[in-house]
């Protein structure tokens, strides 16, 4: 049987992250086309403990962990689903990721000041997730690249409407969203064959959801 594809929807919070996902969801079970998906962290389950407990700051901030103690948290919940993953792309299934290694990556990464010190960091939690610990590697990381402003107000709109509050230390700090999204775009020009940057503005204005997901799928080839 011929291995499945293993695709992950990647992008700083606000990006439409969610909706490209969604759509790809969609559009695979239109087509009827074999799927699992997947949203990392897993939070209902027990592998995602640290995760847990280092998000709502019971370990202290996220700037006093550093970026390499908290990336093991994330990792050990990849690595707890990835025979599962295996599985799943043995039967020929396509396995669509919510987040995966680049979250860890951008958003520990992005602590690190100097552009040396990131770049060690990517290949050190690169060595560690697909070396050490044998997680699946993706086919295809996609990037959804977004201002960070634009990000924020579109935060903030869909905060309102939900009447919701920011709910974790990462998403209680403004500074984290723009660095992410910097540090997005390194890990994509430090790995140009595993991540994918699509760029959702377009003479300075949001492009049609419809149009990013043509775009990706364009790229996919799942049919």
């Amino acid at each position: 049987m011929t291995r499945g594809q293993f695709i992950v929807i990647e992008g700083s919070d606000g990006s439409g992250k969610s909706t490209q996902f969604k759509l790809l969801v969609d559009y695979l079970t239109s087509h009827n086309i074999p799927f699992t998906s997947h949203h990392f962290p897993r939070y209902e389950e027990p592998s995602s403990y640290f995760v847990k407990e280092y998000l709502r700051g019971a370990y202290g901030s996220g700037e006093e962990l550093g970026a390499y103690k908290p990336s093991l948290f994330y990792a050990l919940d990849r690595f707890q689903a990835g025979q599962g993953i295996r599985d799943e792309l043995a039967e020929g299934k396509i396995v669509l990721c919510d987040r995966y290694i680049g979250s860890n990556m951008a958003h520990q990464g992005h602590k690190l000041a100097s552009e040396k010190e990131r770049t060690d960091y990517f290949s050190w939690l690169y060595d560690i997730e697909y070396g050490i610990l044998g997680i699946p590697k993706p086919d295809l990381n996609i990037v959804l690249s977004i201002p960070a402003d634009i990000s924020i107000k579109l935060m903030t709109q869909r905060d309102q409407e939900k009447n919701s509050v920011k709910g974790d230390i990462h998403e209680a700090d403004p500074h984290h969203l723009e660095r992410s999204t910097r540090t997005y775009r390194e890990i994509c020009q430090q790995f140009p064959e595993d991540f994918w940057l699509v760029d959702c503005m377009e003479d300075e204005k949001l492009r049609p959801i419809n149009a990013i997901h043509e775009q990706i799928l364009s790229r996919l080839r799942l049919t």
